[in-house]
C-alpha cells in the first residue's frame, strides 16, 4: 500500500459539516467561517530528518523547508498566509543551538511572508528530528482553484524549471506566493497544484480530480540544469526529462486554463515576472490517463513522482 492507496482509505468515512468547502484531496482545506468575501485555509505538513532533510544541510535551512514547504500549497490554492503553528520532535540528545538556528530559518521565511508564529508543541522522538507545520491562511471567494476544475481544451501551464531539486534548491525555494495571486486575480485558472512529488505525479491528482486526460509535449518541459547535470554524472542513470517529470520537491506552480487565454497569459506574465520562467507544456484531454509527445510519436506515460511507502524511492 503506497502513501496515496493510504490516504484514501483513511479519509474514505471521515466526519465533516457545512463548514467544509474542499476536504480532503487537495492542497489544502477550504472553510466557510462566516467570513464575507474571504475562505479560510487550512494545512499541515512534516518533515522528517532522513526523508526530507539531512542534518548535515544548514539548519537554518531545515526550518525554511518546514514552513515553505506549507506555504507552496498556500500558494496552488491562490491563498495568502497568516498563522501557523509549530510542533517539533527531538531526539533525547539533540544539540540545542542546531534546534535554535532551526527555528531561526522558520522565522526567517515566516516574516518574509508574513506569517504569525503563535506557539506550538515539543516532544521526545526516539534517532531523528521531525518537524509539523499547522498553517492558516485566507483567499478570495469565488478565486480558489483547486485540482477538480481542469477542462479538455485546457492550456498546461508550469512556472520555473524542474528536476534536480536534491541538488539543494529543495532546501531554498521561492513559494510562488505572489504569482499565484497575480493569476487568480487576472485569469480564470480552472485547476492548480504545487510540486512537491514530481510533475509526473501531481499532475495525475488533477487528472484523477477532474476526470480528465492530458497529454504533455516532451520538448516544451523546462528541465533545470542541475537535472541535466545530475545525468551527465557517472553514477547517474536518469535521463533529464525523467528526473524533470519524477524527482519532486520543485515547489513551482502547475495550472491549467482555457486554451485561449494561454497568450494573453504568457504576455501579461513575461511583463510581471520577468525572471521567472512560464512554460506551456500540454494539453488536458477528455480521454482519462496521461500521454507524453515525442518526435517519434505520443505514448503512455508511465513515469510517476514520489510516493511514501515506495521502497524504490526515498528523498533526502
Amino acid at each position: 500500500m503506497n502513501e496515496f492507496q493510504l490516504i484514501e482509505q483513511l479519509t474514505r468515512n471521515l466526519p465533516t459539516n457545512d463548514s467544509v468547502v474542499t476536504g480532503t484531496g487537495d492542497d489544502c482545506a477550504v472553510l466557510d467561517l462566516g467570513l464575507p468575501d474571504r475562505f479560510l485555509l487550512f494545512k499541515t505538513d512534516a518533515v522528517v530528518e532522513g526523508i526530507h532533510f539531512l542534518t548535515t544541510a544548514e539548519p537554518e535551512r531545515i526550518g525554511y523547508k518546514a514552513l515553505a514547504r506549507c506555504l507552496s500549497d498556500i500558494a496552488a490554492m491562490a491563498g495568502t498566509p497568516t498563522h501557523a503553528l509549530i510542533t517539533i520532535g527531538l531526539p533525547k540528545n539533540f544539540d540545542a543551538d542546531f534546534v535554535k538556528r532551526i527555528y531561526s530559518g522558520l522565522g526567517e521565511v515566516a516574516q518574509k511572508y508574513n506569517v504569525a508564529i503563535v506557539g506550538g508543541e515539543t516532544t521526545t522522538n526516539p534517532e531523528r528530528i521531525f518537524i509539523s507545520i499547522a498553517l492558516l491562511g485566507t483567499v478570495r471567494k469565488g478565486k480558489c482553484p483547486t485540482r477538480s476544475g481542469a477542462k479538455a481544451g485546457d492550456a498546461i501551464f508550469v512556472t520555473g524549471n524542474l528536476g534536480g531539486s536534491l541538488s539543494g534548491r529543495h532546501l531554498e525555494f521561492e513559494p510562488r506566493l505572489v504569482e499565484a495571486e497575480w493569476l487568480a486575480g487576472n485569469f480564470e485558472i480552472h485547476s492548480m497544484i504545487d510540486l512537491s512529488d514530481g510533475l509526473a505525479g501531481d499532475l495525475r491528482h488533477i487528472l484523477q480530480a477532474s476526470k480528465v486526460g492530458a497529454e504533455l509535449l516532451a520538448a516544451a518541459i523546462p528541465i533545470s540544469r542541475a537535472a541535466k547535470l545530475q545525468s551527465r554524472a557517472e553514477s547517474s542513470s536518469k535521463p533529464p526529462l525523467l528526473a524533470a517529470l519524477t524527482d519532486g520537491e520543485d515547489f513551482e506552480l502547475l495550472f491549467t486554463v482555457r486554451s485561449g487565454d494561454a497568450v494573453a497569459l504568457l504576455d501579461g506574465w513575461k511583463k510581471e515576472f520577468p525572471k521567472v520562467k512560464l512554460s506551456c507544456i500540454g494539453k488536458i484531454v477528455k480521454t482519462p490517463g496521461l500521454k507524453l509527445r515525442t518526435k517519434e510519436g505520443v505514448r503512455d506515460l508511465g513515469a510517476k513522482g514520489y510516493t511514501h511507502f515506495d521502497k524504490e524511492l526515498k528523498k533526502t
